[in-house]
């Protein structure tokens, strides 16, 4: 096994992040290398997202012969790990097959007990001949100190070229937050950046499981699906299905997916944007209104501070929070996007008229 940058890609809401976390996964379990899957929720500690899979995957490798001893070495450190931040972190919950080791993983320092932690399973896992690579989901959600510490430990690991490896996702300020952490994060990870398709890839994106049921759609219709969707993998998924269910007959016309969309939107606005929606107070309502008033973004903080009759330093508070729940993120200083694709629209639908200015 020869040492590799982890990666982490980076998007909006809806470009097929997860579902490429969870390909890249199935590939590298084909092809025999221990994984660890894990999505971070908002108020989720790290360690107790790590500990469980992490004993899993220790256990599967002590079936090892020649990697036994080293296993059971990293399952004590585990051991050692959990009750030493047990204090700390109330919410790690993990089976502890073996007595700690002193001194190994147990200061109840989270750095330097996870990197002890990580360097005891990658040597386990490069004795049997095998990697192991931690699949994280929803990364932007972590605390910075614990991702001071995930990166201290793989920066660790990659300089005592052991396997062990980081495919994480996350919203785009997750690049700026793992560069807060630590400020060698840059040079020790990859950042794709998952978008929107091209127009070309978004055709085939419609076209090709149509035609693999033996079904045609005219290039009005599929401009018109293109055009409204954004070229976004998730509302391709949706315009595609209502499309389909609409149109009587092959081919799917233009007025099939006319048709379409006023159940596409509908379906959209109950679930992958309602749900969003439903989490946030009143006054973060407002502002993610005032914002989408002034369109798509990104914009200003002072223009949408001008939307509301307030000063920017009121709002701070409410953008910072906006923030941490993943709502909305800043490309530059002083730049407010959304994180969900077409969220403009949605707010102006659910919050018509004035009356949210009151």
């Amino acid at each position: 096994m020869l040492p590799a940058r982890s990666l982490l890609m980076v998007g909006l809401r809806g470009v097929g992040k997860t579902v490429l976390l969870d390909r890249m996964r199935d590939d590298a379990e084909a092809a025999g290398i221990h994984t660890l899957r894990m999505e971070a929720p908002e108020g989720r500690s790290l360690p107790a997202l790590l500990a469980p899979q992490l004993r899993q995957a220790l256990l599967r490798l002590s079936r090892v012969e020649r990697a036994r001893d080293l296993s059971t070495r990293a399952l004590r450190a585990l051991s050692g790990f959990a009750r030493s931040l047990k204090v700390k972190y109330a919410d790690i919950e993990v089976g502890l097959d073996f007595d700690p080791e002193p001194g190994l993983a147990d200061n109840g320092d989270l750095e330097h007990d996870l990197l002890a932690l990580l360097e005891s399973a990658g040597e386990a896992a490069r004795e049997a001949g095998t990697a192991l690579a931690l699949f994280i989901d929803e990364l932007q959600y972590v605390e910075e100190d614990e991702l001071a510490a995930l990166i201290t430990a793989l920066h660790r690991t990659a300089q005592r070229k052991l396997p062990v490896i980081l495919i994480g996702a996350g919203l785009p300020q997750l690049r700026g937050r793992m560069g807060h952490a630590k400020s060698y994060a840059e040079r020790l990870f990859e950042f794709p950046e998952i978008g929107a398709l091209p127009g070309d890839a978004a055709r085939v994106a419609i076209t090709k499981p149509l035609h693999d049921q033996h079904v045609d759609i005219t290039p009005e219709a599929l401009d018109r699906i293109v055009g409204e969707t954004h070229g976004y993998p998730y509302f391709l998924q949706e315009w595609g299905k209502h499309s389909w269910e609409t149109a009587p007959a092959s081919p799917i016309a233009e007025s099939d997916v006319e048709t379409a969309s006023a159940g596409a939107v509908a379906a959209l606005d109950e679930s992958f944007f309602r749900v969003r929606f439903d989490r946030l107070t009143p006054a973060e309502r407002r502002y993610l209104r005032a914002m989408a008033e002034l369109g798509p973004g990104p914009h200003r903080s002072g223009d949408i501070a001008a939307e509301l009759d307030r000063n920017v330093t009121s709002l701070g508070p409410t953008r910072s929070q906006l923030i941490v729940k993943g709502m909305i993120w800043s490309p530059n200083h002083g730049d407010t996007a959304f994180t969900v694709p077409l969220f403009d629209e949605f707010m102006r639908r659910i919050m018509p008229g004035n009356a949210w200015r009151d």
